[in-house]
């Protein structure tokens, strides 16, 4: 449920861009960001950093391309926010001797602490990819073709690496007893 909840602007802008076009789908991915953290915020008192963040990119940049009337702004969006969580993994990791990945997944799996680095660096590469992708559909493919792929793309390449990840872990959780 989480997951649905995290694409909800995503899926908004997709619609929206259906509908309306880029610039009243930029529109609308500000204002259900807004919305989703207003609704965070109502039933939890607390908002995560990376929603935070999220809205900053998607304000400024959707921000600027609405009041610049050019979409290149909005495309540069994913690839900003990918790239900040590849850096933030690393320089967490590399500058602050702290494994992200680490400490959003210890208390759902438990790891062999040999496997916790090479995690976080496949998270950081797989986001540094994803923003070098964007990149590449933003500016050699129709716009029509870059809102598609960043939902069912970004979607579809997400649920792939997640699901390569748990079967080459699913071998080091162990399982509790009943």
């Amino acid at each position: 449920m989480k997951f649905l909840f995290d694409l909800f602007p995503i899926i908004l802008f997709f619609a929206a861009y259906k509908f309306a076009g880029i610039f009243a789908a930029t529109a609308v991915a500000i204002a259900a960001t807004v919305g989703q953290i207003g609704w965070v915020w109502f039933r939890h008192r607390k908002v995560d950093t990376m929603l935070w963040v999220s809205l900053a990119i998607v304000t400024i940049f959707g921000g600027a391309t609405l009041l610049f009337h050019n979409p290149t702004f909005i495309k540069w969006k994913p690839t900003v926010l990918y790239w900040f969580f590849a850096a933030a993994l690393l320089v967490s990791a590399y500058g602050l001797r702290k494994n992200l990945i680490r400490t959003m997944l210890e208390a759902q799996m438990k790891l062999p602490e040999p496997l916790w680095n090479p995690l976080n660096l496949a998270w950081a590469a797989f986001f540094a990819v994803m923003g070098c992708l964007n990149l590449l559909v933003a500016y050699n493919f129709s716009e029509e073709t870059w809102v598609n792929f960043k939902l069912f793309g970004g979607m579809g390449l997400m649920l792939v690496f997640v699901l390569a990840q748990g079967m080459l872990l699913s071998r080091y959780i162990e399982e509790e007893p009943k």
